[in-house]
């Protein structure tokens, strides 16, 4: 799941990063940015919530079976449309990512200086090959740690998923099957593990879930800083 919603937030955060800082108008450019960002203060129980009772029957109703009409034969949009599995899951973790990144997004590009892009388009460059050519090359290690930083949030995230995935422990075939990750597992079944086994194999996962949240951080503030002493560098 957390790869799904990976895959799917990161373009929309560039999207929404880019259209903030060169195409909205100023005056509706920072009220556009601050709602984006209050999705980052919702509970992710109330978001839960809303993945149950509104978010999964529309997926339900509507995404999966138009998923399942012209993509069907890809193994993974097939079966029965379901209002909870990993494709709603996926989503939601989506709704949560994109305010982080595209907060990042957002700054990365607006510290870009200037200068570069106007030499840029005096040399002839139209804006977008400015944009592609210098905003994107002076962001992209940025990028790369907003990226990584969404999915330190997404590995980590366990309520609004457990609420919304299923939680079944069976590798599904489909993404409109039931699922499990490992935060969803812990959360559902810590409390009423019947055995010391099962509490050690859930400790277990807490403690891989950890490794690789904590591996996950000090890469992207590996990236982060290198991009800075290169940057001084410059």
């Amino acid at each position: 799941t957390s790869a799904i919603a990976l895959v799917i937030a990161t373009p929309l955060a560039i999207a929404i990063a880019l259209f903030l800082t060169e195409i909205a108008p100023r005056r509706f450019a920072a009220p556009i940015a601050t709602l984006v960002e209050l999705l980052a203060a919702i509970p992710s129980v109330v978001l839960g919530l809303w993945g149950i009772l509104v978010f999964g029957p529309w997926v339900a109703q509507h995404l999966e079976p138009w998923l399942n009409q012209w993509f069907g034969w890809i193994p993974v949009f097939s079966g029965d449309p379901s209002q909870v599995g990993i494709l709603p899951a996926a989503l939601v973790l989506t709704i949560m990512i994109v305010p982080i990144a595209s907060a990042i997004c957002r700054e990365l590009f607006q510290r870009t200086p200037r200068d570069l892009m106007d030499g840029a388009m005096a040399l002839g460059s139209t804006r977008w090959e400015a944009i592609r050519g210098v905003m994107f090359a002076y962001a992209a290690p940025g990028i790369a740690a907003a990226v990584l930083l969404g999915l330190g949030r997404a590995l980590g995230e366990a309520i609004a998923v457990t609420q919304v995935i299923g939680n079944r422990s069976d590798i599904p075939s489909s993404w409109f099957e039931p699922g499990d990750t490992l935060g969803s597992r812990i959360a559902s079944q810590y409390q009423g593990a019947p055995t010391d086994l099962a509490v050690s194999s859930l400790l277990y996962l807490g403690a891989i879930l950890m490794v690789i949240s904590l591996a996950t951080n000090i890469t992207a503030q590996f990236i982060v800083r290198r991009f800075e002493k290169q940057r001084r560098a410059a």
